[in-house]
C-alpha cells in the first residue's frame, strides 16, 4: 500500500443549456488534493478557502476515500490531506464532484489501485448522484451519461472540437445546488419535453460533429434555466451582451451562477469586447478565458520510488 499521492482534478461544467443532467465538459481549472496515511484525520485548505468545508471525516473527500476502502474490503485509514482549492465553491463548477473524484482516485491509489476508471466513475456517479459532472472530472472532455434501467450508469466520451474554448462569467456571490433544485417545476408539459429531447440531441450531435454554428439553437433550454436564471444577476442582459458579440453559445453552469459562454479559439475581439462590457452589468465577479480539459483527474504519487510513477503515468495514458 502506497503512503501518499497528490491528485489533479479538474472542474467541469454540467447541462451545457439543454444537457440537462446528461452532459458535462471539463475545464481547465483545478483543484489539487494531497493525501496521506496518518495517525488523525484531518485537512488542511490553500487557494479558494471557503471556511464552511470540515476538516474532519465530514469532508467530502475523506468520504469518498472511505467508500473506496470499503468498497475493496478494507479498513479506512486516517488520512491527512491538504487541499490546494483551484475550483470556486458553490459556483456551478463542480467543485464538490471534483472532490469526490480527487477523494477516490487518491484513496484508489494508496490502495495498491485495485479499481479501474470505469468502475471509480460508478462510486462517483453514486456518491454525486450526477454521474455528468463526476464523469467529466474523472475522464476530462465531454461526458453524456445516463442511469440504466438496472442500476448503474451508462456514459460516453466526446472530444470536445479542437477550435471551441469558453468564457466563463464568475459572480463573487454563491448559490447552493439545493436552493437551485427548489426553484424548478416537479413535471413539464409534452411541448416541453419535447424541446428538451430534441434540443439535447442536438448539442451531443453539434459538439460530436463539430458543427459549431449550430450551437446557440441546441443549447436552447426550457427545463431548468428559465426558473435558475432568477436566481442569477443579470443573465438575460449578458446573454444579450454576447450574442451581439458573436458568441457560439451560452449556458449556466451546472446549477449557477456561473454562466458560460462558448466562442471561438481564434476570436480574441469577443473577449476584449466582453471584458469591456462586463463592468456595465453592474456584476461583482471575474471574466475568465477557460479551455477544455481532456486529460481528466490524475494522480502523483510521492515518495514511493520510481516503479509506482511509472504505474501512475501507464494509468493516464492506457485508460
Amino acid at each position: 500500500m502506497s503512503k501518499q499521492v497528490s491528485i489533479c482534478v479538474p472542474a467541469s461544467s454540467a447541462n451545457l443549456g439543454s444537457g440537462f443532467d446528461t452532459v458535462a465538459v471539463a475545464l481547465q481549472m483545478y483543484t489539487t488534493i494531497d493525501l496521506k496515511i496518518s495517525d488523525r484525520t484531518h485537512f488542511r485548505f490553500q487557494g479558494m478557502i471557503d471556511k464552511s468545508l470540515p476538516s474532519g471525516k465530514d469532508n467530502l473527500i475523506y468520504r469518498a476515500a472511505e467508500k473506496l476502502f470499503r468498497e475493496v474490503g478494507e479498513k479506512p485509514p486516517e488520512l491527512e490531506g491538504t487541499v490546494n482549492i483551484g475550483i470556486p465553491v458553490a459556483r456551478g463548477l463542480g467543485s464538490s464532484g471534483a472532490a469526490i473524484v480527487g477523494g477516490l482516485v487518491g484513496a484508489n491509489f494508496l490502495a495498491g489501485q485495485p479499481l479501474k476508471k470505469e468502475e471509480l466513475f460508478q462510486l462517483a456517479a453514486e456518491m454525486e448522484g450526477h454521474p455528468e459532472n463526476v464523469g467529466a472530472s474523472l475522464f476530462g472532455g465531454i461526458i453524456v451519461a445516463a442511469k440504466r434501467e438496472r442500476g448503474g450508469y451508462a456514459f460516453t466520451q466526446i472530444n470536445p472540437p479542437k477550435n471551441l474554448m469558453a468564457v466563463a462569467f464568475i459572480p463573487e456571490q454563491q448559490l447552493s445546488t439545493s436552493k437551485a433544485r427548489n426553484v424548478l417545476p416537479t413535471t413539464y408539459s409534452k411541448e416541453e419535453s419535447i424541446h428538451a429531447v430534441s434540443h439535447s440531441a442536438l448539442l451531443v450531435a453539434a459538439l460530436a460533429k463539430g458543427e459549431l454554428s449550430l450551437l446557440w439553437e441546441a443549447m436552447d433550454d426550457r427545463l431548468h434555466q428559465p426558473y435558475r436564471k432568477k436566481l442569477i444577476p443579470a443573465f438575460d442582459r449578458l446573454k444579450e451582451v454576447v450574442k451581439e458579440n458573436g458568441a457560439l453559445g451560452i449556458a449556466i453552469s451546472g446549477a449557477g451562477p456561473t454562466i458560460l459562454a462558448f466562442t471561438s479559439k481564434d476570436d480574441g475581439q469577443f473577449i476584449h469586447q466582453i471584458k469591456t462590457a462586463y463592468p456595465d452589468l453592474q456584476i461583482e465577479g471575474e471574466v475568465k478565458p477557460i479551455y477544455f480539459d481532456r486529460r481528466g483527474a490524475y494522480p502523483i504519487i510521492k515518495n514511493v520510488g520510481d516503479e509506482s510513477v511509472n504505474k501512475t503515468r501507464e494509468f493516464v495514458e492506457k485508460e
